[in-house]
């Protein structure tokens, strides 16, 4: 087990959030984090990055966890003059030895970003932005990661490819993902099971049985 949730609930003044949700995460899983706007994804995601304390409860994770964190797309200006392989290289230590300089490469190719790496990113198209974040991610050698919504404002085939690496990523190198999403066949077609945020409660389940339509 990579993560274990007990009796977890959060409270802001007078609203509840959520109340006293029980799930774990298997190592090597592929879940998706589910549910409506507004009921506390994000809130827990803060939690599970130590940015927010629960009102109640605790959450565990295994002691070896490594966490790697892709956020939404977020929008970089046009004129943003770092590189794709600059970019990507600020996780990295200030001063880049050889050997950090041979792991940004590797993460390069990896991410299929290798050809465009002198690529400016306020040029580069979203699904290449989103890309550049996941290779900055992988620097720190994750053995878990979490995406929050990562996949939004991405167009079709840049969500596939997107989805295409982290099943790589689960596959080969045995990272445990952890993907808030609101896209549900995206979600059917590459994760294995699901947590379901809603009216302060959570559920749990295989991917391939969902059935609530909250759209």
């Amino acid at each position: 087990m990579i993560l274990d949730v007990n009796d977890l609930s959060m409270r802001f003044d007078t609203k509840t959030v959520f109340q006293d949700i029980n799930f774990h995460l298997e190592k090597g899983s592929m879940t998706a984090l589910l549910g409506p706007n507004g009921t506390g994804k994000t809130t827990l995601i803060k939690i599970l990055m130590g940015m927010l304390t629960p009102t109640d409860g605790s959450y565990n994770f295994s002691s070896d966890v490594k966490l790697g964190y892709v956020p939404q797309f977020r929008n970089i200006d046009s004129e943003y003059p770092l590189s794709i392989r600059a970019f990507v290289g600020l996780n990295a230590p200030l001063f880049k030895t050889k050997k950090v300089k041979d792991q940004i490469d590797h993460k390069l190719v990896e991410t299929h970003l290798d050809p465009i790496k002198d690529t400016r990113m306020g040029e580069a198209s979203g699904g290449q932005k989103q890309r550049a974040y996941l290779a900055q991610a992988l620097l720190d050698n994750p053995n878990m990661i979490i995406l929050d919504e990562a996949t939004a404002s991405l167009d079709p085939a840049a969500k596939e490819e997107l989805m295409g690496l982290i099943k790589h990523l689960n596959q080969e190198h045995k990272i445990t993902v952890l993907l808030v999403t609101h896209d549900i066949p995206l979600a059917k077609k590459y994760m294995t099971d699901y947590l379901y945020l809603n009216k302060g409660s959570i559920r749990q389940g295989k991917m391939s049985e969902f059935k609530e339509d909250f759209e």
